[in-house]
């Protein structure tokens, strides 16, 4: 079959009315889309100058606001001014007045001055008048009466003193015998001071000079942390190396050491980790305490102490009297105190136990008041330990009366223990000062001619000039000299005083 021509043309006539409608569509959608998007583009335009309007206003509001409190302030601080300024009136009135006063008494005083001078020297007058009469009727000098007068005072007390002294020494002589195991006795007891010198300060090595910024951290936050938590002071100056931790408590100071050691150690070093380090060496201090307190009793030979006495005698592990360490001296007392009761036939396990737990009352820190001797005794009563024991350790300082012969027994150990040589030290310091103290002090009196400390400051042997002082002049001199030793200083145990006067005479044979 033959195509149609008029086929053809309806065809091409379709596709041409086809592409026609084609072109117009696209082109209205094309131009539809641009119409969207300008009305688009319109409406964000319109939004961004209604926000901009917005934000303009605002920024007006604000402005006003600003303004209008510069404004309140600048009133306000006006009026503070003008306040401040009436005051400093006020106080400037106030002043002048007081120097106008003052102005006026010093003229009054000058007065009364001149008063008191005018009288003064006319009372003078009179006084010599007076003195020059007694001196015609007297028919002798000031003087020459004050040399008759002394010199028959000096011989009246010369005698009374003679014979007084010859009378205590007849009773000396007739007593001697039977007050000589008393005094001995005595003077062991004697030895003992409460006196305590303790080293209240604890040194920290470092292995560089950094290592104190690190401590101290930044603004000082680490180094207060821990004097917090703590509860010491750490001194961080020109000391080489080192550090110092200073604190009168010994275990607080002891758990500071080990655990600032521990974080130097360590290197981690701020606030969150010191507290941490701190508990945990606190727990390790208390662990280590309560074993030698276990251990000392056992070296000390005291079975069956309750063990919070036990524990709380482990504190004194880390206290000491003269460089003496507390817990040994109690071992040794202890030890002494048992032969002592062995020789004299005394119970010796209770003698033992008073002079081991004598000390107990120096673990106790600072809140509890009273002295050591009879805080401890209480501690002890409370944990029930043999009230003969109590009684030996809240008398071993002649606090309360000694009911038993063990309790002299620990009392006389325990001044063994410190008195033997190489028990205890004393500062060099401060020993060097008291004894030039001593010398110095002696040196004072008239008629001295040299002084002398010996025996490490036990013992002060002092020349004098045998023309300006006799024999009885010398017996006062070292009464003298003991009293005001007692009086003005302070010394461990007793200060013996002697006075030696030595007279040459030198003649020639030609």
């Amino acid at each position: 079959m033959n195509p149609n021509p008029m086929d053809y043309l309806i065809m091409a006539l379709a596709l041409i009315v086809g592409l026609a409608v084609g072109y117009f569509f696209s082109r209205y959608l094309s131009e539809k889309a641009q119409r969207q998007q300008h009305e688009k583009a319109e409406n964000i335009l319109q939004e961004a100058k209604e926000q901009a309007r917005i934000i303009e206003i605002q920024a007006r509001d604000n402005a006003l606001k600003a303004a209008q409190t510069a404004e309140t302030e600048i009133g306000r601080l006006r009026s503070e001014l003008s306040r401040e300024d009436e005051r400093l009136q006020r106080r400037r009135s106030e002043l002048d007045l007081r120097v106008e006063r003052l102005e006026q008494r010093e003229q009054t005083l000058n007065k009364r001055q001149s008063t008191v001078d005018r009288r003064y020297n006319e009372i003078e007058k009179m006084h010599e008048q007076q003195m020059d009469e007694l001196q015609k009727i007297a028919q002798m000098s000031i003087d020459e009466a004050r040399t008759i007068l002394l010199g028959e005072v000096e011989k009246e007390a010369r005698n009374d003193m003679a014979r007084i002294i010859r009378q205590i020494e007849t009773e000396a002589r007739e007593e001697g015998e039977r007050r000589a195991r008393k005094l001995i006795a005595d003077s062991i007891q004697r030895i003992a001071s409460d006196r305590v010198a303790e080293v209240a300060t604890s040194l920290v090595p470092l292995p560089n000079e950094a290592m104190k910024g690190r401590i101290v951290g930044r603004n000082g936050r680490n180094i207060r942390a821990f004097e917090q938590a703590a509860g010491v002071d750490v001194i961080v100056d020109d000391t080489p190396e080192a550090v110092t931790i200073s604190c009168f408590d010994p275990v607080r100071r002891e758990v500071a050491r080990r655990a600032l050691a521990r974080l130097i150690l360590d290197g981690r070093i701020h606030p969150a980790h010191i507290e941490k380090v701190l508990d945990d060496e606190q727990k390790a201090i208390e662990k280590t305490i309560v074993e030698a307190g276990e251990e000392a009793a056992f070296d000390a030979g005291v079975p069956g102490i309750h063990p919070e006495v036990l524990r709380m005698m482990g504190r004194l592990k880390f206290r000491t009297s003269y460089g003496q360490n507390q817990l040994t001296h109690a071992v040794e007392v202890a030890k002494l105190a048992g032969i002592l009761a062995a020789e004299l036939g005394a119970n010796i396990g209770i003698a033992k136990q008073g002079g081991f737990l004598h000390d107990l009352g120096k673990a106790m820190d600072h809140n509890q008041e009273g002295t050591h001797a009879l805080l401890g005794a209480e501690f002890a009563t409370r944990y029930g330990v043999n009230p003969l024991v109590v009684n030996a350790i809240a008398a071993h300082h002649h606090e309360v009366e000694q009911d038993s012969v063990e309790a002299v027994i620990a009392e006389s150990a325990d001044a063994i223990s410190g008195a033997r040589p190489g028990a205890r030290r004393e500062d060099l310091e401060a020993y060097i000062k008291r004894i030039r103290a001593l010398e110095d002090m002696s040196l004072t009196f008239p008629g001295v001619n040299q002084a002398y400390a010996i025996q490490a400051g036990r013992e002060v042997r002092i020349i004098v000039k045998p023309e300006d002082i006799d024999d009885l002049a010398s017996t006062r001199l070292a009464r003298d000299i003991a009293k005001k030793i007692e009086e003005t200083m302070h010394y461990p145990g007793q200060i013996r005083v002697t006075v030696i006067r030595e007279t040459r005479a030198v003649d020639y044979a030609k």
